[in-house]
């Protein structure tokens, strides 16, 4: 009994810690030289993930290393069973040619691979949607629809990914993001 209230204590911590804005959107802040917003695991059973997102003038960045700035940061997604560095669909962004670039971003049996789906203007409020197909992910961002493939997994355990900045290079300055989840 003790176990199981420890558990819900650490749970409603976690959850509590989030802050909203007036419009309900939950603000992550991804503080300036490191990756994460926040580390917190949500287990989820969906196989549809509906949000909406705001990216910051602050999500705006130079990279250190050109090449870097054709890198993948993460914005929300879900894991696909077991670990989400195996199997996980999630949206992603970069600053490229001074364009916010949306991405569908997926783990594939342990390779990523990653397309576009549209670009979005800083601030504006976009409309989101991850499905999980039988053997493809659907992405929808804003009425502009993108299919990667699925792996075939036999766990269906899934958890919430959160905004988390880079590959090599860390973040160069504090970026903030806004998610309400549908």
């Amino acid at each position: 009994m003790i176990r199981l209230i420890n558990i819900f204590l650490f749970i409603f911590l976690l959850t509590s810690c989030l802050k909203k804005d007036g419009d309900g959107f939950n603000v992550f802040k991804i503080k300036k030289g490191h990756h994460r917003s926040i580390t917190r695991i949500e287990y989820t059973k969906t196989s549809t993930l509906t949000f909406t997102f705001i990216l910051t003038e602050s999500c705006k960045y130079e990279s250190i290393d050109p090449i870097n700035q054709y890198d993948v940061n993460k914005l929300y997604g879900m894991s696909d069973g077991g670990d989400h560095s195996d199997n996980s669909a999630r949206i992603g962004w970069r600053y490229l040619n001074n364009k916010l670039e949306i991405m569908a971003y997926t783990h594939y049996n342990g390779n990523f691979q990653f397309e576009k789906i549209c670009e979005v203007e800083p601030n504006n409020v976009n409309s989101c949607q991850i499905s999980f197909l039988d053997d493809m992910y659907q992405f929808n961002v804003n009425n502009n629809i993108v299919y990667l493939p699925r792996y075939k997994n036999t766990s269906k355990r899934k958890y919430l990914l959160y905004p988390y900045f880079g590959g090599d290079e860390v973040a160069p300055h504090d970026i903030e993001i806004k998610i309400k989840r549908e």
